[in-house]
């Protein structure tokens, strides 16, 4: 595999990174501010773990459908969320989504891409939620900064391993289909939380335990297998 294959998801990154700084730098993020959210500390948390399970998934599509819905006064973010409204973030976050709509349906090569962005999805998911919380208390804000980033990696690990999974396909249209259910999904729970916190929040948890019983059954497949191929190297030695 190219090593700028490789590489592109973190020239990705780093381009977006430098449009938010050069953003920061020369607008100001006060420009852009819009009213602050009003959700009950429920809600917000509510909020924190549909979006981050969304990033979990497409970071980049949870970043530009939170711009979106906050360019068009759809939602209005938290002072230290409203950059996210950003016409030069929006265009970043669309960019980066569109590199990743085709660079997450080609088999093998997805693997490689989501496995790289294990760096850039949970760690961005965890800034949301910091952000989200940032009128709570210092230990609150801890806390649902830790639970954003740890529901973030459970989706991004459900979806490695659903896509392992599926690369034995002999087809690909599993993984592009696979792959289109992810997008529209992390759109879908980021607008939908927008609307209805708990409704959205209850999607993901029940989302989180099917995550847990298939990461369950590939692990006990797995051990399976590893002691069937252990029991014939016995046998042939």
């Amino acid at each position: 595999m190219p090593a700028e294959l490789v590489r592109a998801p973190y020239a990705a990154w780093l381009v977006f990174a430098w449009l938010v700084f050069l953003t920061v730098r020369d607008v100001g993020p006060k420009e852009y501010a819009v009213r602050v959210l009003n959700f009950s500390g429920n809600e917000l948390v509510a909020l924190v773990i549909a979006t981050s399970f969304a990033a979990g998934l497409n970071v980049y599509a949870t970043v530009g459908t939170l711009g979106l819905l906050a360019r068009f006064h759809v939602l209005a973010l938290p002072d230290q969320l409203s950059l996210l409204g950003n016409g030069w973030i929006i265009g970043a976050s669309l960019v980066l989504f569109l590199l990743e709509f085709f660079a997450d349906k080609i088999p093998l090569f997805d693997l490689v891409w989501n496995a790289l962005h294990t760096f850039i999805r949970v760690p961005l998911a965890a800034l949301l939620a910091y952000g989200a919380t940032s009128h709570l208390s210092p230990g609150k804000q801890l806390l649902a900064t830790l639970l954003g980033g740890a529901i973030a990696l459970a989706a991004h690990g459900g979806k490695i391993a659903t896509r392992t999974a599926a690369t034995a396909s002999p087809e690909p249209l599993t993984n592009a289909g696979l792959s289109l259910g992810e997008d529209a999904s992390a759109i879908f729970l980021t607008w939908f939380a927008a609307q209805h916190p708990y409704a959205a929040a209850a999607i993901v948890l029940a989302l989180l335990a099917g995550i847990l019983l298939f990461l369950r059954t590939v692990i006990r497949k797995l051990r399976t297998l590893f002691g069937q191929a252990a029991q014939a190297l016995a046998r042939s030695g």
